[in-house]
């Protein structure tokens, strides 16, 4: 099982043009052969010729703003802008290198874009990676013909809160707006005025909220846009650089990791062009001072048997602790809950470790709503399956891109994987992509993939997805919705909020057998894929291999020099914290959970409190948790950008990285590994795992040979009776925002002052049969109590049907209501004291 080299980029190669399709020109006296429609200034690039811009962009449309690119092109009687002019058959291009003609009108352009531009660059952020910077001194004359007062405004201008405008630096290129408008699809900035006093600027009232407006600032060729956050913080040259792989989301977006004496300073986009392209969510840019945080754990902590306290301590003793009260709790049941943010190395560890340490097929990765079907799901259509794991092509960010529909079920691609919503978008823009979502109203994302809404209430998608492939019942959307899913490279997406819904991917795998359309399935998280590979879930072993088969065990356990693995079925999440609950559990291992993320937060505290009272909890944990309240030891483990690693992305693609800094340098203590931490654990408890560095784990995991068994059958499920609510009651709907409350965005005020409106959303009817208009307070109840949002009355959302933000507000609605999607709810108006309280 191949899953941590250096894999070559997957995704396919674009063919050669026809000849016919190829103009052939000369630049600078050098004859070229391009394809049709092909820019001069690509052209030029290909030959090895700089022009200098700052306006272009490859991924932008042309805009010809700045007048930096002129050339002489024979037969035009004036000079041109090379990024708006296509080559031609025959074509003769003059640069700056042979064009006497070229190069003054160049100068001349940089002349007037200095007029007005502060000579501040010694303060600029942009300075030392500036392209004005750098242009200014090999295109300008070294004085100006201009005198005077230069220009001045107010500054900075906050678009944002994390983006700022000083607006005497603009040169006007509008990369900025046209990124906003055409990557993004959020067109909110734009320029306005006109002549001399043209600049950017925000609609009155309208807030910059944009989940990629960082993408502006590193467009930015000058230092016009700034990031709050970053502004005077540092310089270029004080900053050391360093590629990675983004942790939070399932994209495996390429990013840079700029940080001066052991701190991160800033995090920017690498440009992956399998991958992310050259861009990023702000998530993904901002969102890393969760590891800075005063709380970060930076030494082992140990229960005092007498004081009830934790209380700091060493390696040593933390892991002979952990080691003895692990080894007498394993005797009634042991177990493993790992969240989905690890790396594949660690996961790795993690199911070895449960395998090995604690004779437990008790594991699993999954903490969020899951199912037997999804674990069926997983283990029959996405083990072993993608771009570097199976030697085919699989489905990659291109093929997605290429389809000529795609159908998303339980998944919201901009708030769950914005890179894959990039790609949408693109799709649509470029070549009319249809994309048909199974959701219960139009999303933002949505809207701007040109998408079009089959309205489903939680639990009918079951039912949707059947009437798509028999054909019957649909409407003229879910017509044109069959027929398009049904052309060749078609895709149908789905998420892991439909392990939530019962049939839901049974149907889903028949819908792609009957149509012949590519099955796809994105998780929300970043460690969620590699998980599934390294087994760290009841029902697999590492490769994909079923715990059930004694081959696949005799396989493992000979790669891992045991006599034998445990074949007791393992107990997934939901079952592993009802035998806790119950006393069944006499051993907890926990890496990376957060109990509000559980489908039952109150069960889970339950168990947890019975493990800590008559067990034995183990936490490896970055900061405190509720977690860390009630474990015997806690041992600190370091951030992703303490450690090398690898991510497999939603494609099964490889995304290995390296760590950035060392964890003394930011903690001022050496924290471990989860990997290297599980493997000390294992040594004090007299077992050997073996794994003691990531080169190591590498090389087992890469040594183990690709699953040649039977695989696991498919996904079944039992139909069930969907919920009928009555009047005041609905039926809960939701989704969690890519910007939350999630402890991974902790530490960046500016990121959250960006965050979209926390509301509640009801269908007129069902605004009207609740007796709350439009903006006023909404009440909903559940089991565990209640929460007061907003209410924004959503036409296409089905009657009876509520959507809240699952992760906005309060402690999240699972821990707040005691209710999961699917589940009826009640709602009202709300009280005076309601509204006080």
């Amino acid at each position: 099982m191949t899953v941590t080299t250096d894999a070559k980029n997957g995704g396919g190669q674009a063919a050669r043009p026809a000849e016919e399709d190829l103009v052939s020109l000369t630049i600078d006296g050098i004859g070229i052969s391009v394809p049709k429609g092909t820019l001069v200034i690509r052209a030029a690039e290909q030959l090895g010729i700089e022009i200098p811009r700052f306006c272009d962009h490859p991924a932008l449309d042309p805009a010809g703003a700045c007048r930096q690119c002129i050339v002489e092109v024979e037969g035009q009687r004036k000079p041109m802008a090379s990024c708006t002019i296509t080559c031609t058959e025959g074509m003769v291009v003059k640069t700056q290198l042979s064009s006497p003609v070229a190069e003054k009108a160049q100068r001349g352009v940089m002349e007037l874009l200095l007029i007005n531009h502060p000579l501040d660059c010694p303060v600029c952020d942009k300075g030392g990676e500036c392209p004005l910077q750098n242009q200014a001194m090999t295109t300008a004359d070294p004085e100006t013909r201009f005198e005077g007062r230069k220009r001045t405004f107010e500054k900075p201008i906050p678009l944002s809160a994390q983006v700022l405008l000083d607006r005497e630096r603009c040169v006007l290129c509008a990369r900025c707006t046209r990124f906003s408008n055409q990557i993004a699809g959020d067109p909110i900035i734009e320029m306005v005025d006109r002549g001399a006093l043209q600049q950017v600027g925000i609609g009155a009232g309208d807030p910059f909220e944009s989940y990629f407006s960082g993408n502006t600032i590193q467009i930015c060729p000058v230092g016009a846009l700034t990031s709050a956050a970053y502004r005077f913080r540092s310089r270029p040259f004080d900053l050391v650089s360093s590629p990675g792989v983004c942790e939070h989301c399932a994209g495996g977006c390429g990013i840079r990791t700029d940080h001066r004496r052991g701190k991160v300073m800033r995090r920017l986009a690498e440009d992956v062009p399998e991958v992310n392209e050259e861009w990023i969510c702000d998530k993904g840019r901002f969102g890393f001072r969760y590891a800075q945080q005063r709380d970060r754990l930076t030494m082992p902590l140990v229960r005092n048997a007498e004081t009830g306290e934790l209380e700091q301590t060493s390696w040593p003793e933390a892991l002979e602790a952990a080691a003895r009260g692990l080894t007498a709790g394993a005797r009634r049941g042991a177990a493993v809950l790992t969240g989905g943010r690890l790396t594949v190395e660690d996961s790795y560890a993690y199911a070895k470790f449960a395998r090995v340490a604690l004779h437990s097929n008790d594991i699993d990765f999954r903490a969020r709503v899951h199912s037997a079907e999804e674990a069926a799901f997983l283990a029959s259509q996405v083990a072993g399956r993608g771009v570097d794991l199976d030697g085919t092509e699989g489905l990659t960010f291109r093929a997605l891109e290429a389809a000529p529909a795609v159908l998303l079920v339980g998944f919201e691609s901009e708030e769950e994987a914005p890179s894959v919503f990039l790609r949408l978008r693109k799709a649509h823009r470029k070549h009319g992509q249809r994309v048909f979502s199974l959701a219960g109203h139009i999303t933002k994302g949505l809207a701007k993939t040109g998408g079009t809404l089959l309205p489903a209430a939680p639990g009918t998608e079951t039912a949707w997805l059947e009437a798509l492939a028999s054909g019957s019942g649909l409407g003229p959307d879910g017509s044109a919705a069959r027929e398009a899913i049904g052309a060749e490279g078609a895709v149908i997406v789905v998420g892991e909020r439909l392990a939530g819904v019962t049939g839901g991917f049974t149907a889903a795998v028949a819908l792609a057998g009957s149509s012949g359309a590519r099955l796809l399935w994105i998780p929300r998280r970043s460690g969620e894929r590699g998980a599934i590979e390294t087994g760290a879930l009841p029902g697999l072993l590492p490769g994909g291999r079923p715990a059930d088969d004694a081959r696949a065990r005799r396989e493992i356990a000979a790669a891992w020099g045991v006599a034998a693995l445990p074949d007791r079925p393992g107990r997934d999440t939901g079952a592993i914290i009802e035998a806790s609950a119950a006393g069944e559990i006499g051993a907890l291992v926990t890496g990376g959970v957060e109990v509000a993320d559980l489908p039952d937060p109150a069960l889970a505290r339950r168990a947890l409190d019975t493990v800590a009272a008559d067990g034995f909890l183990v936490s490896l944990e970055l900061r405190p948790s509720e977690i860390t309240d009630r474990a015997h030891v806690v041992l600190p483990v370091a951030a992703v950008v303490e450690k090398g690693g690898t991510f497999l992305n939603w494609e099964g693609r490889v995304r290995p990285f390296e760590p950035a800094v060392k964890p003394d340098q930011m903690t001022r203590r050496l924290v471990q590994t989860d990997s290297r931490a599980l493997n000390m654990l294992a040594d004090a408890m007299d077992v050997h795992l073996g794994l003691p560095d990531l080169p190591t784990i590498r090389a087992e995991i890469d040594g183990l040979e690709p699953w040649g068994g039977d695989l696991p059958l498919g996904p079944t499920a039992t139909p069930v009776e969907l919920p009928s609510p009555e009047p005041g009651e609905a039926v809960l709907a939701g989704h969690r925002m890519l910007l939350d409350q999630g402890l991974l965005q902790q530490g960046d005020a500016a990121l959250a002052g960006t965050r979209h409106a926390t509301v509640a959303r009801l269908s007129a009817a069902t605004a009207q049969e609740a007796g709350v208009a439009d903006g006023q307070p909404l009440t909903v109840t559940g089991p565990a109590g209640s929460l007061v949002l907003p209410l924004a009355v959503t036409e296409e959302l089905p009657d009876r049907v509520v959507w809240l933000p699952l992760n906005s507000t309060g402690g999240g609605v699972y821990s707040d209501l005691g209710a999961v999607p699917g589940t009826v709810v009640t709602i009202g108006a709300t009280t005076a004291e309601e509204v006080n309280a």
